[in-house]
């Protein structure tokens, strides 16, 4: 039977129907233009495989990918133009590659025949990807495009997930070529999921078994490998009270008796207290960032590590680790689990409590219900997590607003959380939680930012109009970059230099793009106004005015130990 002949550009578009692609971001230009006229076809009538969301800026595609992906467990798919619309990707791939998310950038590129003589619009894409993805490739034929698409989405989802970029050259989206479908499932040198160790596995468990003052560490690897009732029967049964990551906060319910936190500069005192007490610490999906270890020298120095990661090179990178399990921790955890003994550490456990307590009163209960002066970020973070019970996914920027938000959410469900953690990028918020939007369908998508981070990407409430996109915006206005000005004052002798901002009128930018908007400037309207944003379909600006000075505690300065963290600052 003779093969269907087809432009290489409907042969991209039937590549991503055949990997199950739904939801494509992008942003049209003339070097991806045939691929947009084929998808102009597949976007409706008969043909109609996939919802197209045109964002306002490229690098906003690449963020609600990143939201997409991390809500649904799926990849996330932009498409974009070459030269200025590729690079502007380049902040969310790297932002990507820090944060695990798997995602495929298609971008368009000059002519193979133009190459190399600085054409309109072009750049060497793969050389300025190659360090900051996980795959990054030059698809110059259509004979190839079938191949590439299948690889890049196997590469992008399986073991330790990541962006992949396709440079997508015009004369590969016009010449003709059969169709016919690929399925990659292997990468030659690439083992997404390596064989654990059983010898490791035994260590593991003896130390856990032995252990008077065992620590989980929770990570965003348990989240990513859909281990969170691996990740339950293992804690349980073994009585090891666990703390979280930035990133991995919704693995393990707000609610749990073994939950003691979040870990990390910002992150609760008693566990970064007991890290440094503990005897065996199990770090499980996570990556030992920076901003969880403080001081590495002094960092657990008496405590045996048990590492669990499915790649290798974690290991040992930032700490040093007794016994490295090497593996996906959906397999992982059970086989350790098999192992143990039921555990009981009632004393260490409880010993926790005292530190939080310190921490309720000194930090807490003062963020969250002050007994007068200007309204709070964390009061705001409180009251909408009480009103929306745990079930709502949190969408943060970055700055004291992540923070806060982090801090006083609740998490009664998986994928719960999106943030920008490894990059930091500030206007990550707004597009992610389009993305969110698309990606959790159902859910209520709560997206928290500051002044400074919601101007970064405030053209995206194009997006939101278009699409009418249900996210509720929570921005906090302190006229000032928050978390700029709190570390000036804390560290720079209070010279605030260029951190002051001076803002729109809101009111009027919503209205501009025809969204519900509410305002905050005292706590006895508070609840009402989250209450009347709930309430409303579709999306809602809820601006709330906060105190200037409001800083995120506790603290670990940096070069600090972890258990060197301040409650107050004099």
């Amino acid at each position: 039977m003779q093969k269907e002949l087809i432009t290489g550009a409907e042969i991209m578009i039937r590549a991503l129907q055949a990997e199950g692609v739904k939801t494509i971001f992008g942003y049209p230009g003339g070097s991806i233009m045939p691929v947009f006229d084929v998808l102009y076809d597949y976007t409706r009538g008969e043909k109609k495989a996939f919802d197209h969301i045109l964002v306002r800026h490229e690098q906003a595609a690449t963020h609600a990918a990143e939201g997409y992906a991390r809500v649904s467990g799926d990849v996330g798919v932009c498409i974009v133009t070459s030269g200025p619309g590729a690079t502007n990707t380049l902040t969310g791939v790297a932002d990507a590659m820090l944060d695990s998310t798997p995602m495929v950038v298609i971008a368009g590129q000059v002519s193979i025949a133009a190459l190399g003589t600085d054409a309109f619009q072009e750049v060497d894409l793969v050389g300025v990807a190659q360090p900051i993805s996980k795959w990054s490739y030059q698809i110059r034929r259509p004979e190839d495009i079938a191949w590439a698409v299948s690889r890049a989405f196997y590469i992008a989802r399986s073991g330790r997930p990541g962006p992949v970029v396709l440079d997508f050259p015009k004369n590969a989206q016009v010449d003709m070529a059969e169709w016919e479908p690929k399925h990659v499932d292997f990468v030659r040198s690439y083992v997404p999921y390596p064989t654990p160790d059983a010898q490791a596995i035994a260590e593991a468990a003896a130390l856990i078994n032995g252990a008077a003052r065992p620590l989980a560490l929770v990570g965003q690897g348990v989240e990513l490998g859909n281990a969170h009732s691996e990740l339950l029967e293992f804690i349980e049964k073994a009585d090891i009270p666990a703390a979280r990551t930035l990133l991995g906060l919704s693995a393990l319910p707000t609610g749990h008796p073994l939950n003691v936190g979040m870990l990390g500069m910002h992150g609760n005192y008693a566990p970064n207290v007991k890290e440094q007490e503990c005897d065996v610490l199990v770090a499980i999906g996570m990556r030992f960032s920076d901003r969880v270890t403080g001081l590495t020298s002094t960092y657990a120095k008496q405590a045996k590590v048990i590492h669990l990661d499915i790649d290798k090179a974690e290991i040992d990178k930032n700490v040093k680790a007794d016994v490295a399990v090497v593996g996906d921790c959906k397999v992982t955890l059970p086989a350790i689990t098999r192992l143990l003994k039921k555990g009981d550490h009632r004393a260490w456990r409880e010993s926790f409590a005292p530190l939080y307590r310190q921490e309720y009163e000194k930090v807490i209960r003062p963020a969250i219900h002050p007994a007068s002066g200007p309204l709070l970020m964390g009061e705001v973070v409180n009251a909408v997590a009480e009103a929306t019970g745990g079930e709502a996914v949190l969408v943060t920027d970055v700055g004291q607003n992540q923070m806060f938000a982090s801090r006083y959410f609740k998490y009664n469900r998986k994928r719960s959380i999106v943030t920008s953690g490894g990059l930091g990028t500030m206007g990550f918020g707004l597009p992610a939680a389009i993305g969110a939007a698309f990606g959790a369908p159902g859910r209520t998508v709560c997206m928290f930012s500051g002044d400074g981070g919601f101007q970064m990407s405030v053209q995206e409430l194009g997006t939101i109009m278009e699409h009418r996109t249900p996210v509720k915006m929570v921005m906090m206005n302190n006229n000032y970059l928050g978390n700029v000005r709190q570390w000036q004052d804390m560290f720079f002798e209070g010279r605030r230099s260029f951190t002051h901002m001076m803002n729109p009128d809101y009111s009027k930018v919503a209205e501009a793009y025809a969204i519900p908007y509410g305002l905050v400037t005292d706590r006895e309207s508070l609840a009402a106004e989250v209450g009347k944003m709930l309430a409303t379909e579709g999306p809602y600006l809820l601006e709330c005015v906060i105190k200037e000075e409001d800083n995120v505690l506790p603290m670990t300065p940096p070069g600090k130990s972890v258990d060197e963290m301040l409650l107050e600052i004099n």
